[in-house]
């Protein structure tokens, strides 16, 4: 099984990318928060895993554990392959799938590309007490002094002409990263990444 793969990156796109280890290169699929996360390195470390079926052997790429593991839980759900999960893990941040799980919120998961009702109830059905053990849901996300700044610093940026749509994933990455941040640094830090 191959666990981590660090090399330099030969070749690179939203849904792959080709890593060089010693003269060999490996193709990797990836979701488009890996993505965003590599795609200005030359040489990254990434965990991965292998899946083999009858006919295809293929290896999926990940920033961060946490992601590697989202989607593992997500592929052992009836009716989630590792397209869906990587979609989901495109759609979505690992935090944001684990909050959803963790509240109840079928149409957020839903959401997701190829993901019908039914799913979704089975994503949370399936997962909501394997997602509070490895995700610390209490720790990640009760942060209501956030979750203010985060709402005034939408509206803020609403108002100076942005789409509200377009600026959750930043603001969100930007609270994970520092999640005292005051309304003013969310807005500065997210104009910075539009």
């Amino acid at each position: 099984m191959i666990t981590h793969i660090k090399g330099k990156i030969t070749e690179i796109s939203p849904t792959d990318v080709v890593i060089d280890l010693n003269g060999i290169g490996y193709l990797a699929h990836i979701s488009l928060n890996t993505f965003s996360k590599i795609q200005k390195k030359e040489e990254v470390f990434l965990y991965t895993h292998f899946s083999v079926k009858e006919d295809s052997q293929t290896l999926f790429g990940f920033a961060d554990k946490s992601e590697r593991e989202m989607f593992r839980l997500l592929i052992s759900v009836s009716g989630i392959g590792p397209g869906s999960a990587r979609s989901m893990l495109s759609s979505m941040a690992t935090e944001e799938i684990a909050q959803a799980i963790m509240y109840d919120n079928v149409k957020a998961i839903q959401a997701a590309k190829g993901i019908g009702v039914k799913t979704a109830q089975r994503v949370i059905i399936d997962l909501k007490d394997k997602v509070a053990k490895i995700f610390d849901a209490d720790k990640e996300f009760s942060t209501s002094t956030s979750n203010t700044s985060k709402n005034e610093a939408l509206t803020a940026l609403e108002v100076l002409g942005f789409h509200r749509k377009q600026l959750e994933k930043v603001v969100d990455q930007i609270l994970l990263e520092d999640p005292a941040a005051s309304v003013e640094l969310i807005i500065k830090r997210t104009l910075k990444k539009i």
